[in-house]
Order: C-alpha cells, then structure tokens, then sequence
C-alpha cells in the first residue's frame, strides 16, 4: 500500500513539473519534405521505419555518474511503414523536415532496411537476420547507431549487392536465420544534410547463396564455418562472410577489382575504381554499389 501511494505522489511531482509541455509533432503544411524511396526485389520486404526528430527547445535532463546534471536535445520517435507506388516495385515515405509544435522539432535520422518476404523457404523455423539496414542523418548529430561512415551532398542514391546468408548457431539458444550478406554486415550509414530525395535498391542475388555452421562445443580453434556458393569452406575466426570473395565468385574478377577510394576533400559517396586489368563493368549488375 505504501509503495502504491509513493507512486501516486511520484506520478503527481512529475505531472506538476513537466506535464503541461507539449512535445507533440506539428509540422507546418510548407514543410519542406524528404521522400525515402526503396526499389524492392520480389524476395524482400520493407521493414518499419524508426524516425528520429530532435528539439534544441525541449532538453532531455539526465545526471552523471557524480550527480552533475546533463542536458541533451530532446528526442521524439515515430514509426512509418513503406506505402507501395501503384503496381510498381516501388514503396515510399515522406516525411516533414520541419516536425514543427511546441519543442521546434527537426528532422535527424532515419533507420530502415529490408528482409526476405519468406524465411521459411530456407528451412523450417528459420527466421529473419539482419543486414540489409540503412541509416541516413539529416543533421549534426549522431544516429542511435553512431556516426556516419560516408557523407554526401544533395539527394543520396544507394545501389547495393546482397546474397542470401542462412546461418545456424548452436551455442546459446539454437537459431537459424536468414541474414542479408552485404558491403556492411549491420548497417549502411550516411549523412545527406541536403538532401531531399533518398533512394535506396538492394540488388539481391538469391542464387549464391552462403552458408554459416557456428561451433557446438566452446573452445580455442572452433570457429564458425563458412560455405560459399563455390563450394569452399573457410573457418577463420571472423563471424561474418566475405564480402569481396562473394562478389568474385559471382563476377569472376579479382577482389581488388571491388576496391574504393576517397579523395581527400570528397564530401561524397565514394564511387567505384578499376585498376589495371579490372575494366569497369558494362552493366550495373556486376558491380551494384554506386
């Protein structure tokens, strides 16, 4: 009874102290808008999006190890799901930069990402992973997954290549699942203050399909073992698949022929070369990444 009624009274400090704000989104209808836009392949699906808007106005108030009070911008988070464009393999989200109301909300990042449509094509009780996930960033600040790896200018266009990677794990609880074998192994991360168009295509290449078998027994030396699509087993300690060896598999070029630089003063994606001997391919499916 008595912790029932420190509850109320705690409730009714905190209602006293900060209920009356309004942290509502308002955005005006001239927001200006960002539209997100994912081509999808037949095998995959949009996941919900987690959109982030954040308030100078509204202060998140927290307090250090010492008792020091820390002040944060305020966070609000809405989720949204893709809207399908017609009959096309196109589904979209506009959102308003501008999240108006009380706190003066702007629009800050972004996560979203697709998954296979049916897991269980690929063995029974067999469930989703992840890696195909994006982040882009529309201002400052960090994503709830960290920084940016690549920043741009104006609209971000992202075309990338993914294999199908079923993975069983046996230590813990057993599991096998479905996971998006890709250049990042969790999540794309870019920052696009600029931009207002964002367009995302994984290019999924469902017959190459790579195979993971975590160790039964814990113990120096057990290592998860890879089966690539030729056939190859490698056990090397690392816990995802190699990217570059994928693609030479698929595309028969060396794996240097998939490197990336960066200029010094780019504030761009980071675009494909070819060294000697590694033409650039004739058509985009060779080489999805932009």
């Amino acid at each position: 009874m008595r912790h029932r009624t420190l509850v109320v009274v705690f409730t009714l400090f905190l209602c006293l102290s900060g209920c009356s704000q309004d942290y509502s989104l308002a955005p005006p209808a001239d927001s200006e808008k960002i539209t997100v836009t994912v081509k999808l392949p037949q095998e995959l699906k949009t996941e919900t999006m987690w959109v982030m808007y954040r308030s100078a106005t509204c202060k998140s108030i927290s307090h250090g190890a010492s008792g020091q009070r820390v002040e944060q911008d305020g966070r609000h988070s809405v989720y949204k799901e893709f809207q399908r464009q017609g009959q096309s393999d196109l589904y979209q989200v506009e959102l308003p930069k501008d999240g108006g109301g009380a706190c003066k909300w702007h629009l800050a990042n972004v996560t979203f990402g697709v998954v296979h449509v049916d897991p269980a094509q690929f063995g029974e009780n067999v469930t989703n992973g992840g890696g195909g996930g994006v982040v882009v960033i529309f201002d400052h600040n960090n994503s709830p997954r960290g920084g940016a790896d690549i920043k741009v200018d104006g609209d971000l266009t992202i075309k990338k290549d993914y294999y199908p990677w079923i993975d069983e794990e046996f230590l813990g609880p057993y599991k096998k699942t479905v996971r998006l074998a890709g250049e990042r192994n969790t999540y794309l991360k870019y920052q696009a203050l600029d931009a207002q168009q964002v367009y995302f295509e994984p290019v999924l290449h469902s017959e190459y399909v790579i195979y993971s078998i975590g160790p039964k027994v814990k113990k120096n030396g057990n290592y998860t073992a890879f089966t690539y699509p030729d056939g190859t087993t490698v056990a090397d300690g690392k816990w995802h698949p190699n990217f570059l060896r994928l693609q030479t598999i698929r595309t028969g070029r060396a794996a240097d022929c998939f490197s990336r630089r960066v200029t010094p003063t780019a504030q761009t994606a980071a675009h494909n070369y070819y060294p000697i001997g590694c033409p650039s391919p004739k058509n985009r499916d060779l080489d999805a990444s932009p």
